[in-house]
């Protein structure tokens, strides 16, 4: 397979790929570690699991869905990012969690109908970083890694905020291309890092999970492939739809090119930066994991990563205090505010976006300036500033997007009354 790819373009190694591979992946890719050391180090280990284009197809049976969301590192190659040599603590609170009632569409709801209606597969409650409710389902624990899906779009962006404080990135207002020469001649001539941020570079994308057609599917085949530089590829090999800037469509190869502008920037994996200036240093107190590309090769910017519920806690802490870590200012004076609020596009027209984080859909959540980190199947860090309050939410869902009964930001706004 080797000598076969050597003369082919990154395109054409790459539809080879997905041919020669189409076989293999009926299956889970079991990368890494033998079964016998994975049973000794993760409860989950043994446990049979889906496949990735079944989980993006939403065909997963609930329980097998679970499975499969707490073991996603045996899917893709991946790597670790480090803990820190001592974790964070995270007290319980003097008091729990009190009682928690709402209304959402005319209905009323409590707390447990909202863990069994969204299919809640672990809970976590931190108000001024004191632990008001940890509850965990569906056989997961402290020790369980969940997938956070598009939580690591929110991820990437901090990392770029890092780079730029650091100065490896120099302006966000720098054409993408000084940091991917790749994709110099490409639609993506004339886009800003900023742009790209704001997932506004006007390149066309479609996103749909669950069509094996769409833009979104062709980038999970090139991860398939395993082949390097094959998802880069494919985001060369995109048209333009409208000028950069102009227009905002959610699109998860924009955080592909997000990670690699980071990785050229710093020099270095997103997992390695990632544990260096906030995993080890704020106090994370399990290693986390990041899908790949390829063996040893590239993050995938915008999905992949699982955590412990509490190290997605502690995430959440650190913006919440600003991004100081270890008494060193990780992110640029005012980042977290400029990167969680709504945003403006060129030409006036208004964004309910900030850099990568989704800003807040409710009067309560805009009022307080709450934001959230969010991910397909129901995952969750929401983050209150005026409240002092982090919300970690794994959920198990059988389709990518809407089988949510209860609107979460309805919740989130309910838990913070309650706590009030």
């Amino acid at each position: 397979m080797v000598e076969v790819f050597a003369g082919l373009s990154a395109l054409a190694r790459f539809a080879a790929a997905v041919l020669a591979t189409t076989a293999a992946c009926a299956r889970p890719v079991q990368e890494g570690p033998s079964m016998s050391m994975r049973l000794n180090q993760y409860p989950h280990a043994a446990e049979p699991i889906g496949t990735v284009r079944q989980i993006y197809d939403g065909v997963l049976t609930p329980e097998m869905a679970v499975n499969t969301f707490r073991n996603i590192d045996r899917l893709f190659p991946t790597r670790t990012v480090l803990h820190a040599p001592t974790p964070m603590p995270l007290p319980a609170a003097s008091t729990p969690l009190g009682a928690v009632s709402f209304s959402d569409g005319g209905k009323r709801y409590d707390l447990d109908d909202y863990l069994e209606l969204n299919r809640v597969a672990g809970l976590l409650v931190l108000k001024d970083a004191r632990v008001k409710l940890e509850k965990y389902r569906f056989g997961n624990s402290e020790r369980t890694r969940w997938m956070s899906m598009s939580i690591a779009k929110s991820i990437t962006s901090t990392l770029i905020g890092a780079a730029l404080k650091q100065g490896y990135i120099a302006a966000l207002s720098d054409p993408v291309t000084r940091y991917v020469p790749s994709l110099r001649g490409s639609a993506y001539e004339g886009v800003s890092v900023r742009d790209i941020l704001m997932m506004s570079s006007g390149v066309r994308w479609d996103e749909t999970y669950t069509d094996p057609r769409s833009d979104r599917r062709r980038l999970l085949e090139a991860q398939i492939s395993q082949v390097p530089g094959s998802a880069m590829a494919v985001m060369r090999s995109l048209p333009r739809a409208a000028a950069p800037g102009t227009l905002n469509n959610y699109n998860t190869g924009e955080t592909q090119v997000a990670g690699e502008i980071v990785r050229s920037a710093v020099g270095k994996p997103l997992a390695t930066y990632l544990s260096e200036r906030v995993w080890s240093r704020f106090g994370m107190e399990a290693d986390a994991k990041w899908w790949l590309d390829s063996n040893d090769g590239h993050e995938i910017g915008g999905s992949g990563f699982s955590a412990t519920l509490r190290d997605y806690g502690r995430f959440g802490l650190f913006l919440l205090n600003g991004g100081i870590a270890a008494g060193e200012a990780i992110l640029p004076d005012g980042w977290t505010r400029e990167a969680t609020t709504p945003k403006v596009l060129r030409g006036g027209t208004p964004l309910n976006y900030g850099y990568l984080w989704w800003t807040g859909t409710t009067a309560a959540s805009r009022r307080d300036s709450a934001y959230a980190a969010e991910g397909i199947f129901g995952q969750f860090i929401y983050i209150n500033p005026a409240a002092r309050v982090v919300i970690v939410v794994w959920s198990a869902q059988q389709k990518p997007t809407g089988s949510a009964v209860i609107d979460d930001w309805a919740f989130f706004d309910a838990v913070v009354d309650a706590l009030r």
